[in-house]
């Protein structure tokens, strides 16, 4: 009896490792995920901006540019979805992505303004998302 007490708990502390250890490897591997998605984030804002310039320095189809403009804040959009603790930032970069694609004509005037904004967003700066919503809020949205 008394062997099989010890058995037991030998058992359930060996069990009890292996837990911790499987438990530690999570953690660790979702660190190591939301970094990545933080950095296609960051990737994506890159592309943006340099989209934007491109699109004042009115090279190559301006057509183009101004869908990849859209393109890549659409996928910066997804990734901030995926970031955990960033449900504030990521409503600022779906309403800026929603006004790129239903306002174009509005938004084309107002790109110095964007570029500026994607550029602090991407350095992490709050006044960048602060310069974004105000851009999102000067949309007239009963417009074009």
């Amino acid at each position: 009896m008394k062997r099989r007490m010890i058995s037991a708990i030998v058992i359930c502390i060996i069990a009890i490792i292996g837990m911790l250890v499987f438990i530690g490897l999570y953690v660790d591997e979702t660190r190591r995920v939301q970094e990545t998605y933080r950095s296609q984030y960051h990737t994506s804002l890159k592309h943006a901006g340099d989209d934007i310039t491109s699109y004042l320095n009115a090279e190559g189809d301006m057509e183009m540019r101004y869908t990849r403009l859209v393109s890549d804040m659409s996928n910066a959009g997804s990734f901030a979805f995926l970031i955990d603790g960033f449900t504030e930032k990521q409503i600022v970069v779906n309403e800026l992505y929603t006004v790129l694609l239903k306002y174009p004509d509005q938004m084309k005037g107002k790109l110095e303004d964007v570029s500026e904004a994607v550029k602090d967003m991407q350095q992490e700066l709050d006044k960048g998302y602060d310069k974004a919503q105000e851009i999102i809020d000067s949309v007239d949205k009963k417009g074009n």
